[in-house]
């Protein structure tokens, strides 16, 4: 087997072709796979056609499923969340702000594996920024002021029951379970070192990063902000163009992403799961 590998020729991401995903993979092709995903970040796997029990087994040949609170499981795969909008859905897109998945948990995902069922004809992409470069392009005077730093991490702004997601969220198809556990914090590293690539990167962003370990909390939160707008630039981007029975799989370790709109009127559904920590 001998991948076909396309690179986006945005700031990261690639496609690659010349693999059925419906098949196990064996372990040179799952090494292959994974050196493509270290290099791009972003791996898009088009024309794959996968039941859930495959996107499973494409999720385990790259370590154990991760664990995903607040948003309930498809019935009989408890490893798989249904990532959906109704046409005539008029709550706010889900996941419409920069984010790494579950950053907020001690040992949170490597990555994600997304798939698409159901693809409107227009809108939906989704955006990615390499955090590796953000970092590499850091003006001196900034990088400065975060080395050595620690984030506060919590999913409270989202989950809890007075988060973005909780009671107060109505007329949304995905069953979103807020809690009061999402109000527990943990922190992690601003700059972070990749455990497979040994590259340092910036890990995590404001939304689910709530301040700085020994800042007050102002203070904390203006530099938090002041990093939010240098790690998301432009010339840091890529953005996703979905397809129908498309795998798209990321590392969360040294990207960000976020959702987007623009197909209003058309159903939207795609499942997922997350690639555990090793």
């Amino acid at each position: 087997m001998k991948l076909e590998i396309t690179p986006s020729g945005q700031a990261c991401g690639a496609s690659v072709r010349g693999v059925d995903l419906s098949k196990p993979l064996s372990k040179d092709a799952a090494a292959a796979i994974r050196a493509a995903w270290l290099q791009h970040q972003v791996l898009a796997f088009p024309d794959q056609k996968l039941t859930d029990d495959q996107l499973e087994a494409f999720t385990l040949a790259f370590g154990p499923f991760g664990h995903d609170p607040f948003i309930a499981p498809i019935p009989g795969h408890p490893h798989i969340i249904a990532v959906k909008r109704k046409a005539d859905e008029t709550s706010p897109i889900f996941a419409e702000s920069w984010h790494s998945d579950w950053s907020f948990q001690a040992r949170p995902p490597q990555g994600t594996c997304l798939y698409g069922i159901t693809i409107p004809p227009t809108g939906g992409d989704t955006l990615f920024v390499n955090q590796y470069l953000a970092l590499e392009k850091m003006p001196a005077e900034l990088r400065q002021r975060i080395v050595g730093k620690r984030a506060i991490h919590s999913a409270k702004n989202a989950y809890a029951p007075t988060g973005f997601y909780g009671t107060g969220d109505k007329g949304r198809s995905m069953d979103i379970r807020p809690s009061e556990d999402a109000q527990a914090t943990q922190t992690h590293p601003i700059i972070d070192k990749h455990p497979e690539t040994g590259r340092e990167c910036l890990f995590g962003t404001a939304g689910y990063i709530i301040g700085i370990e020994g800042m007050e909390q102002q203070e904390g939160w203006d530099l938090v902000s002041e990093i939010y707008r240098w790690q998301t630039r432009p010339e840091f981007q890529y953005r996703h163009k979905w397809q129908k029975d498309m795998l798209l799989m990321w590392d969360n370790r040294c990207t960000l992403h976020m959702a987007t709109g623009g197909y209003a009127g058309h159903d939207r559904l795609l499942h997922r799961t997350t690639i555990g920590a090793a």
